[in-house]
């Protein structure tokens, strides 16, 4: 592995945490506003009354009473999605995608017991996986159907779609490719795969696994320099839109595409993480920076959207 000093860094444009946490998300995300993506359920209910599209909203879990009430929201369901609405990093998200004669079955195939889920979601309430360790509630959402699209670039787990929204523009997008080692999430640290995206068409430019480069999917050997996300102008429509939803300057969205309903935010970030930079193999700052410099007449969500293909299109490192 290559060692970058700081001043490598800094040429290269890359942003260091403490440059996030005060010159970003302190000066751009009001501290009142975080509710609107610290709750998911909150998240949800704001996006439905904004016409973004959601995944479908079974039932909510508010007290340990309701937990025997699960087996009855999911009925006639060949699978669902139990998570915690102040949860953070993919923490206490529980995937069923598959119910059969009663039993419920997680994407790598292992039975889930009924005193599992309760004990899942009792663990939620009490507040086991919740920002601060608050107590929580549970929601239980429908499964998202995986747009065939992606075969083979993820493993036992949805891929979905991170873009950086900057006072409205999309500065710097990727997908994150669920593997083996991240336990079919879609979290970078936990080993997934994540791709950077050109933000003009949506195609792969660069590819990492526990911050080091790779050019096929660890589990599958699908070539990721193939990969192209399909409804792309409307991603990046409904990340942008974002930003008069929440209000929040410096926003990370997360998104899927389910083969029926197409993308589907799945939820927000007031502290996108800063691995996205590795995945694009390059810096952030750049781009922010050119967004800060800007004057002018605001634009609507569509006008942003062209600005951003049009002056952050990148050229593939595979």
């Amino acid at each position: 592995m290559k060692f970058a000093w700081p001043w490598e860094l800094r040429r290269n444009g890359v942003m260091n945490m403490n440059q996030r946490n005060i010159s970003y998300i302190g000066r751009y995300n009001p501290r009142k506003f975080y509710k609107r993506v610290d709750d998911k359920l909150v998240t949800k209910q704001l996006a439905l009354a904004n016409d973004i599209a959601v995944p479908d909203l079974i039932g909510v879990v508010n007290e340990q009473h309701q937990i025997e009430s699960i087996p009855a929201m999911v009925e006639n369901r060949s699978g669902f999605v139990i998570k915690p609405a102040k949860g953070s990093g993919g923490k206490g998200i529980l995937v069923i995608t598959k119910v059969e004669n009663g039993c419920y079955y997680k994407p790598n195939g292992h039975e889930v017991t009924h005193s599992e889920i309760y004990r899942h979601v009792s663990n939620i309430l009490s507040g086991l996986f919740s920002l601060g360790g608050k107590p929580d509630v549970g929601i239980v959402e429908g499964l998202i159907e995986f747009d065939p699209v992606f075969d083979g670039f993820s493993y036992e787990g949805v891929p979905d779609i991170r873009l950086i929204i900057f006072k409205g523009f999309p500065v710097m997008g990727m997908l994150r490719c669920s593997t083996a080692a991240s336990d079919g999430k879609a979290n970078l640290h936990q080993g997934a795969v994540g791709v950077g995206l050109d933000i003009a068409t949506g195609k792969s430019l660069h590819a990492v696994q526990f911050d080091l480069p790779v050019l096929e999917h660890p589990d599958t050997q699908f070539e990721l320099s193939k990969i192209q996300v399909p409804n792309w102008e409307t991603l990046l429509h409904t990340a942008s839109s974002a930003y008069e939803m929440c209000e929040l300057g410096y926003l990370g969205t997360d998104m899927v595409l389910d083969k029926n309903r197409g993308p589907l935010l799945l939820e927000l970030n007031a502290r996108p993480g800063l691995a996205i930079q590795i995945a694009n193999g390059k810096g952030i700052i750049p781009r922010l920076k050119h967004i800060e410099a800007m004057t002018g007449p605001s634009m609507s969500i569509t006008e942003r959207v062209a600005y951003a293909k049009k002056h952050f299109s990148s050229t593939p490192r595979f």
